[in-house]
């Protein structure tokens, strides 16, 4: 016994009509589908889809004032999209190029303060400009037409319907003649695609490209500053005293890697030194000076125990012997502080003789390479 139910569109998508599915299929063949007009379809195909349409609403009138004001309306928002989007890209891509360069000039001012709220407000307004202009495409330009459909499975009667229903939707939208839009819609996407992927190229930059990770703006003949901008000379510090300097560049003092700790030893710690490996010469006098930066997880070290020679890192209570060119003795820390090599110049202040020869703070995926 075979149960065949006749209700509209419930044939479970037969592209071929036989005796199992009844509906719509049974009632017309492929070939009389093929024969109607797409209106005929579409008027078709809400009746049998149980549609009821409670209230049409018709577009402008074609090349009405109406219609050619609504046009240049959206038209107009659609390039403004576009428009803010090709400015999104000029200011990430240029920087550093005919731009001025916001990475490594940090300051409360100028390009640096203003580039990324750049990008955020042309990024903003380049989607607030398509969402404004979506809505002002719908509500002027489409007929606004409100009907009540049952829904149910589809069937081979139900998609020629449906894609008679969609010709007709692109028919009404009149965008086929309305080339102002389709114009302002392709630059606009253009545009808004580009803008999307354009911050992907981040992720997938090198990030050994210059070594940024291995190298610092401490260099041969640089100064040693306080965080006053003051230079330091041998003899201005107590023995067993701890002084945080940084490079005398611009923004030195701001750069995260660049902290150093110049300790000046007591005697009998001078006579224990012990350099590490490749770094006798690294010291000046009784005077040592050791990367602030924790080769544990980052943090800064900032406590000095003369007593005991040993620097310690109080976010996971790393040690570091500064007798032993700072190797850990106690903690996670694996690594021994980066040293750098110091003297004096001309004038009598004290100076780096290079950058550090190995990378400051933790340990990461490629330091071999360095």
């Amino acid at each position: 016994m075979s149960v065949r139910d006749t209700r509209p569109g419930s044939t479970g998508g037969a592209d071929v009509p036989d005796t199992l599915y009844g509906g719509p299929d049974d009632d017309y063949t492929p070939e009389q589908l093929a024969a109607m007009s797409r209106q005929e379809l579409d008027r078709l195909g809400a009746r049998y889809d149980g549609v009821e349409i409670m209230h049409v609403d018709p577009g402008p009138e074609p090349d009405s004032v109406m219609e050619k004001r609504a046009v240049r309306q959206v038209g107009t928002v659609f390039a403004l999209a576009g428009l803010f989007a090709f400015l999104f890209m000029v200011v990430y891509v240029g920087s550093g190029w005919f731009l001025p360069d916001w990475h490594w000039d940090i300051t409360e001012g100028g390009w640096s303060a203003l580039f990324t709220p750049m990008l955020g407000l042309f990024m903003g307004l380049s989607l607030l400009c398509v969402g404004v202009g979506l809505v002002l495409f719908t509500k002027k330009l489409l007929p606004h037409e409100t009907a009540v459909q049952d829904k149910h499975d589809g069937s081979h009667f139900d998609r020629v319907t449906a894609g008679a229903t969609l010709v007709g939707g692109w028919h009404n939208s009149g965008l086929a003649r309305r080339k102002l839009i389709t114009r302002s819609l392709a630059f606009m996407g253009g545009g808004v695609g580009v803008m999307l992927i354009m911050p992907l190229g981040g992720l997938i930059k090198d990030p050994t490209d210059g070594d940024p990770l291995g190298t610092t703006s401490w260099a041969e003949g640089v100064r040693l500053l306080r965080d006053d901008g003051t230079p330091i000379r041998p003899g201005d510090q107590e023995p067993g005293s701890l002084e945080t300097v940084f490079p005398a560049v611009p923004g030195g003092n701001r750069q995260a890697d660049a902290a150093t700790m110049l300790i000046r030893l007591r005697p009998e710690q001078t006579d224990n030194l012990q350099p590490r490996e490749g770094q006798a010469g690294f010291a000046y006098g009784d005077y040592v000076a050791y990367s602030k930066i924790c080769t544990h997880a980052g943090c800064p070290v900032s406590l000095y125990e003369q007593e005991t020679s040993r620097i310690l890192c109080p976010c996971h209570q790393s040690q570091f012997d500064v007798t032993q060119g700072a190797k850990p003795v106690f903690g996670p820390a694996t690594r021994a502080l980066p040293q750098l090599p110091i003297g004096v110049d001309d004038e009598g202040f004290f100076i780096a003789r290079s950058d550090y020869i190995e990378a400051v703070g933790p340990t990461y995926w490629n330091r071999e390479r360095i």
